[in-house]
């Protein structure tokens, strides 16, 4: 009889604990690498999002959202840690693994799987697969990896098109920074990793525990390759460049444009209004493809009966600048390469615009509050939910990002940077007065009418060095 007992104990346990993971959400965490602000829902109507901006419209958009390092490797790992990096200890460049670099660290994979989550990865979550592969429930699935000679011609068939095979960059084998093929959606990796998505969401929908299912897209990286009918969309004639392709006044040194787009061939001239065009017109499209394959994984949850339990995250890892400045890529402390998309749904929110300040070490701490699990002392970020629940409540006063030697530090007017020498003494500054020159056109830093803010933005960065990263 007490065996009997105990037996139904047991079984009374495990349905009780059965029911409190049912009624967790569950978590669909969508990853875009080198996603710009230039979207439809931030008010980019130029650009064809139609399926970013449908899951924008029932969710928080933020509108100050910064990634803390602008680079795609390192950012993953310090957002998905939730910890900030520290030059040159921990997430310096795009081959980083947090692993390596911050092994105190629980990924969040891991607290979400050993606390009743069944954790799957996507394609490019982490940069490199293997870092953290044990922290999920199975095995990281992905294509190709982040290896140096991933865009190898023609490696992973990034280039569907006879022509780019023609024209290769000795140094390293790879092919035109563009390309647009009369193919289908079916032969790109983002297609491939869209479709493995959906099947996990069958498979996974009447699991006995809820998911968190992280999915990663490769475009718009470079090179900027889609289908055909994607650069159809737009008219090359009709794209509209940078009217700020040049310097601004007063640059540091320290600050100056990515040698990415170099790595491939067929740029010619990128000062000229051609190449401007021409280049804006492969990103808008990549960023057209990409939207259409997050539209299948989004329309499947619909039909799947789970989007109103899932909390959608999207997130682009850190922005890029497309000329402006006359700068291609990330790689720097400017508001191109540092802000990015970040967008929530979250159910029985109502969603909106939030202008409040928010970093990306935040989204751990915020998806743990959210699913009501407990968030590891690791973290260092700080949860945004009140923002999810009131998008006109205050957000963060700064939020800090980190590239090489130079530390930034954004609020809701100004962005400021400073380099400095071993004994913390400044080696450079730059400050940029958004309310006034929003595009960042004139460094200010210099002049005597903004010494309040430097001196305020200089003690706020010791203050986080200090207190955050322990200096």
């Amino acid at each position: 009889m007490k065996t009997d007992r105990l037996i139904v104990l047991a079984s009374c346990a495990a349905l009780a604990t059965a029911q409190a993971q049912a009624k967790k959400p569950n978590v669909l965490f969508l990853i875009v690498d080198d996603l710009r602000t230039e979207l439809g829902c931030y008010g980019a109507p130029q650009v064809k999002t139609p399926n970013i901006d449908r899951l924008a419209r029932n969710s928080t958009v933020f509108a100050n959202a910064y990634c803390n390092v602008p680079v795609s490797g390192a950012s993953r790992a310090s957002f998905l840690t939730g910890v900030y990096p520290k030059f040159p200890e921990r997430f310096i460049d795009a081959d980083t693994y947090a692993q390596t670099d911050a092994p105190w660290a629980i990924s969040i994979s891991q607290t979400f799987r050993d606390q009743g989550y069944y954790a799957t990865s996507t394609g490019k979550v982490f940069h490199n697969t293997d870092d953290h592969e044990g922290t999920w429930s199975e095995a990281p699935w992905a294509i190709s990896p982040n290896s140096k000679d991933w865009a190898e011609y023609n490696k992973w068939e990034l280039w569907l098109n006879d022509e780019s095979g023609k024209h290769l960059n000795p140094q390293n084998n790879r092919g035109p920074y563009c390309e647009s093929a009369d193919v289908p959606d079916s032969l790109y990796e983002d297609n491939k990793i869209a479709r493995k998505a959906i099947s996990d969401l069958q498979r996974l929908q009447n699991s006995d525990k809820p998911f968190f299912m992280a999915v990663g897209f490769r475009r718009p990286h470079l090179p900027f390759n889609a289908p055909k009918k994607y650069w159809d969309l737009y008219k090359r004639e009709e794209i509209v460049t940078a009217d700020n392709r040049y310097l601004p006044e007063d640059l540091p040194k320290q600050v100056y444009g990515s040698r990415e787009i170099f790595q491939y061939t067929q740029t010619g001239n990128v000062d000229s209004d051609d190449f401007h065009r021409e280049a804006r017109h492969a990103y808008y499209a990549c960023v057209s493809f990409v939207d259409a394959q997050i539209g299948l994984v989004l329309d499947e949850l619909d039909n799947l009966g789970l989007a109103d339990n899932t909390i959608v995250v999207l997130v682009g890892d850190h922005g890029w600048h497309l000329g402006e400045h006359t700068f291609w890529g990330k790689h720097n402390l400017m508001n191109h390469a540092t802000r990015a998309p970040l967008i929530v749904r979250m159910p029985g929110t109502s969603g909106g615009v939030s202008r409040g300040i928010v970093e990306f070490v935040d989204i751990y701490p915020t998806l743990c509050q959210a699913c009501k699990i407990s968030c590891p002392k690791s973290v260092q970020g700080k949860s945004f939910l009140p923002l999810l629940k009131d998008p006109e409540s205050k957000g963060k006063a700064f939020a800090f990002i980190q590239w090489g030697k130079g530390t930034n530090v954004v609020d809701g007017n100004y962005s400021y940077a400073e380099w400095t020498d071993k004994e913390r003494r400044p080696v450079g500054e730059m400050l940029f007065d958004h309310s006034v020159d929003p595009e960042e056109n004139t460094n200010v830093a210099s002049q005597a009418r903004y010494r309040k803010q430097t001196d305020r933005f200089r003690k706020a960065i010791h203050q986080f060095r200090t207190r955050i990263l322990k200096d």
